[in-house]
């Protein structure tokens, strides 16, 4: 027997190996994964809580242009933490106004309040579906959580806009009590914003009466009881931004570099005025 042929001779032996514990009852438990009540940061992925490292954040004095947003957020992980009644939030917007990294900087910013931590959970779009399956499992922790579905975005007509509402809206499998969801979107509803966008979107022919379905459709954003707005940023705000970022990092700030390399990227965000501080950072040789 050659080499090859004695590993496909083992190989089948352990095949043959699971096949017999599988009959006889002898399988391993499945994994569970992480112990939600130890830690703070959470993956949700493939059926399995994975606990990950806490993540670098943005100190929230940072977060320039959206102060009203930045404090109802505070405030809404704040009640939740201290066991308070607080709602499920819904951050949508332009992209690149800081939505997910304000997220993760206010629970961040939790986690060393001395009223106690709010753990965070972040559930990849494609494991949307395993929502109840993730509640099951956090159902009997005595801790608060935020489940964090970020960049979310449905099709008109996707199965999964019907489970999001079960889930919101107090169906057999909703959310346990002691459980927010916490979505970041682009879209405003979370799905198409015109009937030919949503057409687009549907691999189903439309309904005979479109506006009833819309308005089905656009009632899941109506089951957040915080939903918050990111605006296009404005020059000002734009230059606010790169000068607390500079004035964070000790790098000088030049407001015409900053402008031209917005210009450069045909937009002013968030995400574009860090980039510019990185870019900078690297010309001064500073590390940020």
């Amino acid at each position: 027997m050659n080499d090859s042929q004695a590993a496909l001779a083992q190989s089948l032996a352990r095949i043959a190996a699971a096949v017999q514990a599988l009959a006889a009852g002898l399988a391993p438990p499945v994994a569970r994964g992480a112990d939600p009540a130890e830690g703070d940061w959470f993956v949700w992925s493939e059926g399995a809580l994975r606990r990950v490292p806490r993540p670098r954040t943005t100190p929230l004095a940072l977060f320039q242009g959206v102060d009203a947003q930045r404090a109802a957020l505070v405030e809404n992980v704040r009640r939740h933490g201290a066991g308070l009644p607080a709602h499920d939030v819904l951050l949508w917007g332009a992209r690149g106004m800081g939505k997910s990294s304000l997220v993760r900087a206010v629970h961040a910013a939790a986690t060393d309040a001395a009223s106690g931590p709010v753990a965070l959970v972040q559930v990849a779009r494609e494991d949307v579906a395993g929502l109840a399956r993730l509640f099951e499992r956090l159902a009997d922790i005595d801790r608060p959580f935020t489940v964090f579905l970020d960049d979310l975005a449905f099709a008109a007509s996707g199965a999964e806009v019907h489970a999001l509402r079960a889930l919101l809206d107090g169906g057999i499998e909703a959310r346990p009590e002691q459980v927010r969801l916490m979505v970041t979107s682009n879209r405003r509803h979370l799905l198409p914003s015109t009937l030919a966008a949503a057409d687009a979107d549907d691999a189903n022919p439309p309904d005979a009466n479109p506006r009833d379905t819309r308005d089905d459709q656009l009632a899941l954003a109506d089951r957040f009881g915080l939903r918050l707005g990111f605006h296009n940023c404005d020059q000002p705000t734009y230059l606010a931004m790169c000068s607390a970022y500079a004035a964070a990092h000790g790098l000088a700030f030049d407001p015409a570099a900053a402008l031209a390399f917005a210009a450069g990227r045909g937009a002013r965000s968030g995400r574009v005025a860090w980039h510019f501080i990185v870019d900078a950072a690297g010309a001064q040789r500073v590390r940020p």
